[in-house]
């Protein structure tokens, strides 16, 4: 297995740590309504392992921040019985090549961006998410988080649904966080229906900074 290829000379990278001291970041305790449960730092994930602690990774850029903050004010006002519970958010670069060095040539591939590419997570300007009550009780949309299945693409949801595979109180809790997060200005992707985008990511990769 190749090692993964060193960042470009040219990046500008932040350290995840240091991401306190930064105006440029706000931490999700700072965001009233949101439940935080990082999966990353803990084994309930793919990977099997806690890959973050004794980093704190709970941090998105302020952009995202305010954006994840428009999607929970507006759940709150047409839900209020639910909130936005927080899986994933700022993923340091170390944690993105560990994840390439385990997945790569597997079936897993692609649902991981390769390092010299990197993730929008790590620049503080993904989410991943799902919906909880207010006790903080995980709703069921059909798959676990970070399930590698065609039943977690959001593209292929009616015909999960046509075909019994996702019922319909799934895809209805799926399109309710997803005009939660529309409503906020994030982006959905087409593999997976608790990871959404803030910004365009080109635009992401070359005017914010990397976090390591």
């Amino acid at each position: 297995m190749k090692p993964a290829p060193p960042l470009p000379a040219s990046a500008t990278t932040i350290a995840i740590d240091a991401l306190q001291a930064d105006p440029d970041y706000l931490h999700l305790r700072q965001l009233p309504g949101l439940l935080i449960d990082l999966r990353y730092a803990s084994p309930r994930n793919l990977l099997g392992r806690d890959v973050y602690t004794p980093h704190d990774c709970a941090w998105l850029h302020v952009r995202a921040a305010a954006a994840l903050q428009r999607a929970a004010a507006w759940l709150a006002h047409t839900q209020p019985q639910l909130r936005l519970l927080v899986l994933d958010a700022a993923r340091p670069q170390r944690v993105q090549e560990l994840f390439w060095a385990l997945v790569q040539g597997t079936p897993m591939q692609p649902y991981f961006a390769p390092p010299e590419r990197g993730s929008i997570h790590s620049f503080g300007m993904a989410v991943d998410l799902t919906l909880a009550d207010a006790q903080g009780r995980e709703l069921d949309l059909g798959t676990p988080f970070d399930d590698t299945t065609e039943r977690a693409h959001p593209a292929l949801e009616h015909a999960h649904a046509a075909a019994g595979l996702l019922s319909q109180a799934q895809l209805a809790r799926r399109r309710l966080l997803r005009t939660a997060m529309l409503h906020g200005g994030f982006a959905p992707i087409a593999t997976e229906w608790w990871h959404f985008d803030c910004g365009d990511r080109d635009q992401v990769r070359r005017e914010l900074r990397r976090i390591v």
